[in-house]
């Protein structure tokens, strides 16, 4: 499906199932509402499915793997070479994300959007998708250097936007009901900075960190370059997709494609971190009725972690001071989703055990 028939064909959550999905919350033998934030993210998920009856068991990370131009300036304390060494080790269950995955019981999609040399052994796209094996959905090797031009056309950017897109079709006919985003792509948390700046419209020293471990130097390198970056592009503000295709990655656009598939498709998409809720607040500026389809997972260490998610009016499950990023916060936050699941579908209501209901005060 392409991007523009993806926009069209979203809808609001459904709010009748919402208030049905609160009514058996608030029958089940328990003080009212003391479950918090996850009463609310299976009310969220029953509307966005459009079911009372929630299910979360068969679950998806997709990773979108990229590499950033932008490395050339001196911004990463590694190599762009990182990036297609670790999506290898995505598929050999070695990788942090991977280990994690085996434990909240989540299948592992690697996805090279634009990692900068062939991958052996990928999946082309008339393949059938299998998990723990590299996708390839290749746009480009990479992106332009930002801080010299633009990183991405926006034919390539709209073109990495349906990757994602339509993998969630996919995931969604192979029954899988919840997906979880995660990145993987040196040079990725200087596009953010840039994209968020612009889009928050803050001062770039403000959303900018020091990534995978940049030294003070570093961080002030980053800085600048980002700096100049946005001054030569001059990205629209209130175009995100202008913002994203001269300022962003092929990650990043790949998981854009992602949210607006789930809300084109009806299924939840979790926010990994930093990286991830950029990819949620470009998609939810470009649509607003998005965010109805999106849950949050942990706040980001990064210094833009917390503004985003209250930008798109969110609040984290878990805070564990995460920064590492390829979906490790998203599928952290499996478990808990789960508990509360099966708290709402199996507890017993206050009519089944003969006790007196609360009522609200």
């Amino acid at each position: 499906m392409n991007l523009q028939n993806a926009l069209k064909n979203i809808i609001p959550s459904n709010k009748v199932i919402m208030e049905e999905s609160i009514k058996r919350w608030d029958g089940i033998a328990k003080p009212l509402r003391s479950l918090g934030i996850l009463e609310e993210a299976i009310v969220k998920i029953a509307g966005m499915t459009g079911n009372t009856n929630v299910d979360i068991s068969k679950r998806a990370l997709i990773i979108m793997c990229a590499d950033n131009g932008v490395v050339r300036e001196q911004v990463t304390q590694t190599g762009s070479e990182v990036t297609a060494i670790v999506a290898e080790n995505f598929t050999k269950k070695k990788a942090t994300v991977s280990i994690m995955a085996g434990v909240s019981k989540t299948d592992l999609f690697p996805v090279d959007i634009g990692i900068e040399r062939d991958m052996e052994n990928s999946l082309n796209i008339n393949e059938e998708i299998v998990p723990f094996r590299i996708l390839n959905r290749k746009i480009s090797y990479g992106t332009k250097n930002l801080y010299v031009e633009h990183a991405m056309t926006r034919e390539e950017t709209i073109a990495a936007i349906e990757v994602g897109i339509n993998l969630v079709e996919e995931l969604k006919k192979k029954n899988y009901n919840i997906i979880a985003t995660g990145e993987m792509g040196i040079g990725n948390t200087t596009t953010s900075s840039a994209v968020a700046s612009v889009l928050l419209d803050k001062p770039v020293e403000l959303v900018t960190g020091k990534g995978a471990g940049l030294s003070s130097k570093g961080l002030d390198r980053k800085i600048h370059v980002i700096k100049e970056s946005i001054k030569l592009n001059k990205p629209n503000s209130k175009d995100p997709l202008d913002v994203l295709s001269k300022v962003g990655g092929l990650d990043i656009a790949g998981l854009v494609g992602v949210f607006i598939g789930g809300a084109t498709f009806k299924i939840p998409i979790v926010i990994d971190g930093f990286i991830s809720a950029v990819a949620a607040l470009i998609a939810v500026r470009m649509e607003p009725l998005v965010i109805d389809y999106i849950l949050p997972s942990h706040v980001s260490k990064e210094p833009a972690g917390e503004m985003l998610l209250k930008e798109l009016g969110l609040t984290p499950f878990i805070s564990c001071g995460m920064f590492l990023g390829e979906g490790t916060g998203a599928i952290a936050v499996f478990p808990i989703l789960e508990m509360a699941c099966n708290v709402y579908r199996d507890m017993s209501t206050f009519g089944e055990i003969d006790i007196q209901e609360y009522k609200p005060l």
